[in-house]
């Protein structure tokens, strides 16, 4: 008998039961329906996103311990990690800086803040006091002391990043160091606490909808759609950069590693329109780090090149803050030469590697490059802050991808990369469970099902053959 197709509505229940990218699309939808229609009942629903977003900075720190640790142990060789990270920087400092000189020249053609002429005198400042909460970015030195940890336990409490990363290459080196004769049970015991952090991740990524929603209704809600119209030339713009630059990653990792970013896309699209949701990358990291994994780059370059593009390799932002210079500057009639873009350039290629968790670090960054320049008001600032949050989702997507290129085109450079299977998993000839944190288990059970479906396809053969031939026999009735 025919097998019964199930109804339309049965299908689109199973998918929404099934798919984190149907469930994350519908709830960016409904988000959008709320915050339009009822603002203010939208802005209620912020803590809806903020503790989601809590919840996955508390297993970020321990993850990247983990995964850079067990990366070091395994590879055995600690000068290889010191490569990586060495040709890491070399890749963002490359990247972030394209990124800037993209923007000075998108701004320099388009001319987006030009005939707007703006009296600074008139701009309300206090709100930047506000959104900046009175901090400052660091100076050089002080982003460099501030990465050395002053406690083991205090980096992981503080949630800083670059210290987390310091002490787990400590530990690694010791391990390494050691060997495994003098310290047998400590290796396997952090390996074991990764899969419980990986299996917690898994929890609360259940959670990923009610956070798009909650985050994408506080954004319409508070600011509306008014604002797209207002700053339409400077968001296209600034889009439009985004784009040109996303098209120059691609052919860039084409060229180093084979791999097409587009599929690459296809391939990490939950996490994408979580990310987007949420405004967002570090609610996406351990999800990243996981399927960077599972696509066949090694655990010391994903543990290492990942969570430091975090703070050094921050691509969107740069397009940002270099368009948005210059908008501020023609916005109030002020003319800067080509040793004033060069020197924003410079400015901002030091101030845009201490932003990552700093807020308001956009419009630090700005004021401090306004300062520097000392012909732009630093009050202009205050033009950005109505469209700030629609450039969240150009800054977020752009900073995600720069990093998963930046991993690929690394471990390739340094021979960390397992081309052959990232080209499968991509291409979907290696099927990842958004359940299974196990890849190697999931290519065995893949291909004990090709190798069954081709036994059975066999068998079939030899049955239906023989029979068509004793048909073909038999002498008409």
């Amino acid at each position: 008998m025919p097998q019964s197709v199930p109804s339309l509505p049965r299908r689109v229940a199973r998918i929404l039961r099934t798919s984190l990218f149907a469930q994350v699309a519908v709830a960016l939808v409904l988000g959008i329906v709320v915050g339009k229609l009822w603002p203010d009942v939208a802005t209620d629903l912020k803590p809806l996103g903020d503790g989601f977003t809590r919840l996955i900075k508390t297993i970020i720190s321990p993850l990247v311990f983990c995964v850079v640790v067990v990366g070091i142990a395994k590879a055995g060789d600690l000068k290889a990690f010191g490569r990586i990270g060495l040709k890491a920087l070399i890749w963002f400092e490359v990247a972030s800086t394209l990124a800037l000189v993209i923007g000075l020249l998108a701004a320099n053609i388009v001319q987006p803040g030009s005939g707007m002429n703006v009296d600074p005198a008139t701009l309300d400042t206090s709100a930047i006091d506000a959104k900046t909460g009175g901090g400052s970015l660091p100076s050089t030195t002080e982003f460099i002391v501030n990465a050395i940890p002053t406690s083991f336990i205090g980096a992981f409490a503080e949630n800083e990043l670059l210290q987390v990363l310091i002490l787990a290459c400590l530990v690694g080196a010791a391990l390494l160091h050691l060997g495994h004769t003098k310290v047998p049970k400590v290796l396997p015991a952090i390996e074991q606490a990764q899969e419980i952090i990986f299996a917690v991740v898994g929890f609360i990524m259940r959670l990923a909808p009610i956070a798009v929603f909650g985050a994408m209704a506080v954004l319409i809600g508070q600011y509306g759609l008014g604002v797209i119209e207002t700053y339409a030339k400077l968001i296209i713009l600034c889009y439009a950069a985004a784009a040109l630059f996303i098209a120059l990653l691609a052919v860039a990792l084409k060229m180093v590693t084979g791999l097409s970013l587009w599929k690459f896309l296809r391939y990490i699209r939950e996490e994408m329109l979580l990310a987007l949701g949420t405004a967002s990358t570090e609610s996406v990291m351990p999800r990243v780090m996981l399927k960077l994994r599972k696509a066949g780059a090694r655990d010391d370059a994903v543990g290492l090149v990942l969570p430091t593009g975090y703070s050094f390799n921050l691509d969107g932002a740069s397009l940002y803050l270099s368009i948005g210079t210059l908008f501020i500057a023609q916005a109030v009639g002020v003319d800067l030469s080509l040793g004033q873009q060069i020197t924003v350039i410079l400015v901002l290629m030091l101030t845009s590697k201490g932003m990552a968790g700093i807020p308001g670090s956009a419009f630090l960054a700005l004021s401090a490059t306004a300062s520097s320049l000392g012909a732009i008001p630093a009050g202009a600032v205050a033009l950005l802050l109505g469209v700030d949050r629609i450039m969240d989702s150009m800054r977020v997507v752009t900073n995600l991808l720069g990093n998963c290129v930046a991993v690929f085109a690394v471990s390739r450079w340094e021979g960390a990369l397992d081309l052959e299977r990232a080209k499968k998993v991509l291409d979907r000839e290696i099927v990842i469970s958004e359940d299974d944190d196990a890849p190697e288990a999931a290519d065995v059970q893949e291909a004990a099902d090709v190798n069954e479906t081709a036994e059975v396809k066999e068998a079939a053969k030899a049955l239906v053959v023989p029979a068509q031939v004793s048909e073909a026999k038999e002498p008409a009735s």
